[in-house]
Order: C-alpha cells, then sequence, then structure tokens
C-alpha cells in the first residue's frame, strides 16, 4: 500500500458500525432467547470474524487515518469479540467469565464518555452495550439467567443503534436524535 494513500476513511467508520452492529445483533438475541434453539453460542463464528477479525483490522485503519476515538473503539471491541469467540465452550467458572464481561464493560463505560462529541447515536450505541455488558456479567456472578437475558436485549438494541448508524451514512439518512434547540424560547437582551 502506498503511503500517500490513506487507509482510512467514513467507509471504514461505516464498516466499523456495520460489523459491530450485526456481532451485537446476534450476541444479544442469542442472550436474550428470543429465538426458540439459538442461543449466544451460536454467534461465535460471526464474533470470532466480523466482530473480531474484521473490526480489528478496521480499527487499524481508522487509527492510520488519523481518527483515535473510531481506532480505539473498534480495535478494542475486536479484540474483545475475537477473545470472547476463542473462549467459548472452554471451561471457565461463572466468576472467570463474569469478570472477562465486567472488564470490558470498562472499555464501554470509556467509549459512552469519549463519545460526547459524536453525536448521542454513537453514545446510545456504547452506552447500551456498557449495560448489556454489566448486566451480563453480573448474571454470570449470580447465576442468574433473568439478568443475562436482559442483558442480551440490551446488546441487541446497541447493535440494532450501530446497524442504524451504518445504514443511515450509507443511505443518507439522519442520524441526529431529536432535541431541544440549545436557545429555543430564551431571549439575550442586551
Amino acid at each position: 500500500m502506498d503511503n500517500d494513500v490513506s487507509a482510512g476513511s467514513s467507509t471504514s467508520s461505516t464498516l466499523g458500525q456495520l460489523a459491530l452492529g450485526l456481532t451485537l445483533l446476534a450476541f444479544g438475541l442469542g442472550h436474550a432467547d428470543v429465538i426458540d434453539g439459538v442461543t449466544a453460542a451460536d454467534a461465535v463464528t460471526l464474533a470470532l470474524w466480523v466482530g473480531g477479525a474484521a473490526l480489528f483490522i478496521t480499527g487499524l485503519l481508522e487509527f492510520r487515518a488519523g481518527n483515535g476515538f473510531n481506532g480505539t473503539a473498534f480495535a478494542g471491541l475486536g479484540a474483545f469479540w475475537f477473545t470472547w469467540g476463542r473462549a467459548a465452550g472452554v471451561d471457565a467458572s461463572a466468576e472467570a467469565s463474569g469478570l472477562f464481561l465486567l472488564l470490558f464493560a470498562l472499555l464501554a463505560l470509556t467509549l459512552t464518555l469519549g463519545a460526547a462529541s459524536g453525536g448521542r447515536l454513537t453514545q446510545a450505541v456504547y452506552g447500551l452495550l456498557f449495560v448489556s455488558l454489566v448486566l451480563l456479567g453480573i448474571g454470570q456472578f449470580a447465576g442468574n439467567d433473568g439478568l443475562t437475558q436482559v442483558g442480551g436485549w440490551a446488546g441487541a438494541l446497541s447493535g440494532a443503534a450501530a446497524w442504524y448508524s451504518a445504514t443511515a451514512a450509507l443511505a443518507n439518512w439522519p442520524t441526529a436524535l431529536p432535541g431541544r434547540a440549545a436557545n429555543r424560547g430564551v431571549t439575550v437582551s442586551g
């Protein structure tokens, strides 16, 4: 690759959001136990290659393009998905699994706080991911299937938001959530 050619772009950001969205949807719906016979374990291959490898590579492209936030988000979450996918089926204690999820919840919290300038939709993606990982982690520690299902739903909602973000970028749909204008109804007098 020629060093004068930028390797990252809004296209790689869109690809990263799409990979994150699809992986989170599969992961979340599997934990939520929505579809009979489909579990989170069924998302392992998708987590390894789309959420893990593709997202990690997209993160590296974002770093190269100078986008530190997306680079951190995609490479960090790519590492999460790859590790989660490789550990599937490995005999680990509930405490070890819960700790793994809670540690990566810290990454999701960091991304939520760092996304403040990126807009509400981006914050919603990472905020819902944070909630999902916390609930799944606590559910592992407590052996509570109800918390696991709610955590799965939060993950699926996060995935839907990431998917929408990517689709909106490609289809030129709106991504700003409606809200009050900052100075609506305020009169400034001098």
